[in-house]
């Protein structure tokens, strides 16, 4: 890990020093992908709006614990029009778990990412995905050789930045997914307007997410019409029927604002 220079949340802080202790694994990964980009396409091809759902059993910035079984949720949302689904195997602030992963990734056929705070090299080796983050603000010296060693391994790297400079460093390391995050992880702040900022600098040929803050269809839209080719969603489709959330996001595109009242009135 590098250090940003910048004070960071008291959460944070801790999810880093414990990211800083996990060792890798045994032996080295080799993934045969599914491909992200072409999952978007298809998604796009047959009307959807890309939504990768997010299998997330607890995080610093919620309430409580989701104690469902997360193969379970996980073919919910795959059923809900889910492009992808994005997994947690951070544990001890997420609850997460590689053998989640694992299981879920051998139960759906939709592309899957391991989404978790890794440092160095070593912790790609702990699990099959298709693609993995990485978080261009904790990896300032070493994002090109990760992005490396992940392509190296067969995995997709989505590189996550948060602001002009961040996706200047993750277009030199080669990212071609990047993932725009609304959440500052210095102070935990969402604002959508982050995206908004970030994506016009984005190339054609990136695969471009917006990530977190997006809890209503409205926000879907606004950041799809800013340049999301996909939308990383959690805590709006975690919280409650996981299927029709899903739902809900996936025909976001189509649905009128009476249709998103009626809708959030019986829920």
């Amino acid at each position: 890990m590098n250090d940003t220079g910048e004070e960071m949340a008291p959460a944070v802080r801790s999810i880093l020093d414990a990211a800083r202790e996990r060792s890798g694994g045994d032996t080295r990964v080799s993934v045969d992908a599914r491909s992200f980009p072409d999952a978007v396409a298809a998604a796009e091809a047959d009307g959807r709006a890309p939504v990768v759902a997010e299998v997330k059993p607890t995080s610093p910035t919620t309430d409580g614990v989701v104690d469902s079984d997360p193969v379970e949720l996980a073919r919910e949302m795959v059923a809900g029009g889910a492009t992808a689904l994005s997994v947690l195997t951070e544990p001890a602030h997420f609850g997460g778990s590689a053998d989640s992963l694992r299981r879920i990734r051998d139960a759906v056929d939709v592309p899957v990412l391991r989404k978790d705070f890794i440092l160095h090299e070593a912790q790609l080796d702990v699990v099959e995905a298709d693609l993995v983050l990485l978080i261009a603000r904790f990896l300032t010296d070493d994002l090109s050789s990760m992005v490396d060693a992940a392509r190296e391994r067969g995995f997709q790297p989505l590189v996550e930045v948060h602001s002009g400079a961040e996706l200047r460093h993750a277009l030199d390391a080669g990212a071609a997914v990047v993932g725009v995050n609304n959440r500052d992880l210095t102070r935990l702040e969402v604002d959508l307007a982050t995206f908004e900022r970030v994506a016009p600098d984005v190339p054609d040929d990136v695969t471009l997410l917006a990530e977190s803050g997006v809890t209503t269809p409205a926000d879907a839209r606004r950041m799809r019409r800013a340049g999301a080719d996909a939308l990383l969603i959690g805590s709006a489709i975690m919280d409650g029927d996981v299927r029709a959330n899903t739902e809900r996001f996936v025909r976001s595109e189509r649905a009128t604002e009476t249709d998103e009242t009626d809708t959030e009135t019986t829920q």
